[in-house]
């Protein structure tokens, strides 16, 4: 446990509510003190919801430091059951509570006896675990507790649907254009002949989960939430699964042949090479653009890439394989993913970096100088402080990242949206010359070579005056330049002379 400022991924507990109340008519409990209750606000403001949002705070106040928990929690659970007649009630502590050393499965229990709706406990380790490692354990817990359940009362069909039919794992809140992607993939799936047996959590109720072996296979859209479960009912129930994300021309057809594959695996006769050929003929414009004179300007340009897994090794094999973008580094804050995630981009950048911290990140990127960033918002800040463009492609997110016009990142219309996308993120030389013409440049304070504040340099008045007076498609580089003169002769501060001994000896 450590205090921070900005977290990639969130703790536990907010990684447990995002799929209990992605689910239809489940209901969550979190047991923490006053604070920790954020997550209602923030989805009900970034899902932009008419609903109430179905988590309750059980309060860890002093009445509890004093008397203990147990009264209030199972209250909280049999009153909630009363009120909202929820199939299920999924109760999550936090770290702050988990102090207590309490035994909520006790409490779970007594409140079982007393409720209609099934309860239990999120099974999560708070202080070892992030948000969506902890998603993944509640989405596995969620699937094995019900279709352990159908297996008791023999209610569980395992019988194959007629037609092909398939489950997408992973489709829970908050997630990173998560409903357009979930959209996008259906309508690949319709127009294969392929029947969506069940969609979870994404609104799906905790009842249907029996149905889930009756599909041929299952797919997981984003490998940070979901693996859990298909390797579950992989392992049960002998599904197949697919974790390869179809985002960009080329995983998006990788996507398409594994169905191929595991449909003809399962002695049904398919091909689907037309479709892939068609699609990325006439309805993908991303194969046709990268043809084209403008993502030709785009070749040899650097950029850097930051993200969950998923999003950042995609986006990065797009800028390589189809775009002819340099990436200077590719990275990702899922530490527990890294042996995937270098896997997956080695050979189409010059450095890997896997990280939590975002001060390391922001001066990675302001030593690179790339010409576009495309990373999380944290890296759309880091990209204003220092003028370059960023293209935000993974969570975390503000609202805006919550777009009410359809834009989804995978599939066919997906490939149009991230190239649309990638475009826009640079800053090309028409555009540059006319920010320059019309005092774009001239409003924005100098550049720094780093954002770590004890790194950075001062500049006298002079100093900064005369560096106004730079053309501003120059005036960055001739920046980075002198303070890279200035430290390796150790000043503190750059005056107007230090200005012109650099130009002298690095030819700033």
């Amino acid at each position: 446990m450590k205090l921070a400022y900005w977290m990639y991924a969130g703790p536990a507990h907010i990684g447990t509510l995002r799929v209990a109340s992605s689910f239809k008519n489940v209901y969550a409990i979190m047991h923490a003190p006053l604070g920790d209750d954020y997550f209602n606000v923030m989805k009900s403001m970034l899902e932009r919801e008419r609903d109430f949002t179905p988590v309750t705070a059980s309060v860890v106040d002093r009445h509890v430091l004093a008397r203990g928990s147990q009264e209030k929690v199972v209250s909280n659970i049999t009153r909630k059951d009363h009120e909202e007649q929820p199939d299920l009630i999924v109760l999550t502590p936090t770290c702050t509570s988990s102090i207590l050393q309490e035994d909520l499965q006790n409490f779970v229990n007594r409140a079982a006896l007393e409720s209609k709706a099934d309860v239990i406990l999120a099974d999560v380790n708070h202080y070892r675990v992030n948000e969506l490692q902890a998603a993944d354990k509640t989405l596995e817990q969620i699937v094995d507790f019900y279709l352990a359940k159908a297996r008791k009362y023999k209610t569980i069909d395992t019988t194959k649907t007629i037609r092909p039919s398939v489950n997408i794992i992973g489709s829970f809140c908050l997630g990173f254009h998560n409903q357009h992607d979930i959209s996008e993939l259906k309508k690949i799936f319709r127009d294969l002949n392929i029947d969506v047996n069940l969609v979870i959590p994404g609104g799906a109720s905790v009842n249907e989960l029996k149905e889930l072996p009756k599909a041929w296979f299952n797919i997981v859209p984003y490998r940070e939430t979901g693996l859990m479960a298909a390797e579950y009912l992989k392992k049960e129930f002998s599904m197949p699964y697919i974790s390869t994300s179809p985002i960009g021309i080329i995983e998006t057809a990788s996507f398409i042949r594994e169905i191929q594959a595991i449909l003809i695996s399962q002695g049904y006769t398919v091909s689907f090479e037309d479709y892939i050929h068609q699609q990325t003929k006439f309805i993908s414009q991303s194969a046709w653009f990268s043809r084209s004179i403008d993502c030709q300007n785009l070749t040899g340009k650097r950029a850097v890439v930051f993200g969950d897994s998923t999003h950042a090794a995609a986006i990065t094999k797009v800028l390589c394989r189809e775009m002819g973008i340099h990436v200077s580094w590719a990275g990702t804050y899922c530490k527990n993913d890294e042996q995937w995630f270098r896997s997956q981009v080695e050979g189409l950048c010059d450095n890997v970096v896997i990280t939590e911290d975002h001060c390391l990140i922001a001066d990675l990127i302001a030593k690179t100088e790339p010409s576009a960033i495309f990373g999380t918002q944290m890296e759309r800040h880091i990209g204003k402080r220092l003028n370059i463009p960023c293209g935000v492609i993974s969570s975390p997110v503000h609202i805006q990242n919550f777009p009410l016009s359809y834009k989804p990142f995978m599939g066919y219309e997906g490939t149009n949206q991230i190239a649309d996308l990638v475009y826009n993120s640079f800053t090309l030389g028409m555009e540059d010359h006319l920010l320059e013409l019309f005092g774009g440049h001239d409003t924005t304070d100098a550049l720094t070579g780093t954002l770590s504040v004890e790194n950075q340099l001062r500049w006298s008045n002079e100093a900064l005056q005369e560096l106004g007076k730079i053309p501003g498609f120059v005036r960055g580089k001739i920046k980075r330049n002198t303070e890279k003169f200035a430290r390796e002769k150790n000043l503190l501060e750059i005056k107007l002379e230090t200005m012109y001994e650099a130009k002298e000896t690095v030819g700033a």
